[in-house]
């Protein structure tokens, strides 16, 4: 059963400053479908660094920039393509939306995802209308704000999905790493993969970030590093044991006792990671397609037969 607590009412989202002219908003508890986006304030126009799942979310976004800076939105980037960065993305009308050309080719082929009814049917996602980039790269682009420099890289491998990329900004040591990091949340590889979302905390170690700003959780350092590797390990060897034992992966995680990762949000994802963590042990390569309908009943399975938890 999950162990996922929330605060009952959530707080509300808040914008904060992380460097000069550069924010990050942030929405708690950073649970299922409840991301952290950005923006950057420039002179001549803003940068956005990610869009929200609902409408109502989203347009709340877009409120909280106004208030900070009556500059036009020029640009959003998509760090990703699932729908908690990306539902939100048809309310920036007057913006170049960017992203990995992998993010382009999800966002057409999910449409509107039927998969969003594993989730509480109270969620109000509002008005649907897929919206992928339309300026897409394969390696890495780099945008400027005004002078500021801002590199944003695909991680060139499967990680959180197949098309992770992270926003770099090196003049001041600051990370925008979408969904590569969580911060109290549980990591969640499901659609893409757990040893390579091991590799792309290592290569975000090397670049050496002083802030960054996760894709779920509170602004922090490079210290949210650990758990994310440390989570990541014991869904390898949980898996490795489930094998040789002959259980099935919704078998191996209800036999699991989740010890320190307990506290962590939406627990039940160690069932997905479990999924994907059999097929790397299967020999399959690294994002290669897997049965997601299995994997998501397994989690609601896991869950008590109830609907994921969502409060977006």
């Amino acid at each position: 059963m999950s162990s996922s607590a929330h605060d009952h009412p959530l707080p509300p989202p808040r914008v904060e400053e992380v460097s000069d002219g550069v924010y990050a908003y942030l929405q708690p508890d950073g649970s299922w479908w409840i991301n952290n986006t950005g923006f950057l304030a420039g002179r001549r126009g803003v940068v956005v660094i990610d869009a929200c799942s609902t409408e109502r979310r989203t347009r709340a976004f877009r409120q909280a920039i106004g208030k900070v800076t009556d500059r036009p939105i020029t640009t959003l980037v998509n760090t990703h393509h699932h729908g908690d960065h990306t539902f939100g993305n048809w309310l920036f009308p007057e913006a170049t939306i960017v992203g990995h050309e992998g993010v382009r080719e999800q966002i057409i082929a999910d449409g509107v995802p039927a998969y969003r009814a594993a989730w509480s049917p109270e969620v109000e996602w509002g008005k649907m209308e897929p919206t992928p980039p339309f300026l897409t790269f394969t390696d890495r682009v780099t945008l400027h704000s005004d002078e500021l420099r801002c590199e944003v890289r695909h991680v060139g491998h499967a990680a959180h999905t197949t098309n992770d990329s992270y926003v770099w900004i090196p003049e001041r040591r600051l990370l925008f790493a979408g969904d590569l990091v969580f911060n109290g949340g549980t990591p969640f590889v499901l659609m893409g993969s757990v040893a390579g979302a091991l590799r792309a905390v290592e290569q975000l170690r090397e670049l050496g970030a002083e802030t960054i700003v996760p894709g779920h959780g509170e602004v922090c350092g490079p210290e949210a590093y650990e758990p994310v590797e440390g989570y990541l390990r014991f869904v390898q060897e949980t898996a490795r044991r489930g094998k040789e034992a002959g259980l099935t992966p919704l078998e191996a995680a209800r036999e699991t006792d989740l010890g320190e990762w307990a506290g962590l949000l939406d627990a039940e994802r160690i069932v997905g990671n479990l999924h994907r963590a059999y097929a790397e042990l299967d020999g399959h390569p690294l994002g290669a397609p897997i049965d997601l309908v299995t994997a998501v009943l397994d989690m609601i399975t896991y869950n008590g037969g109830q609907p994921l938890s969502c409060l977006a």
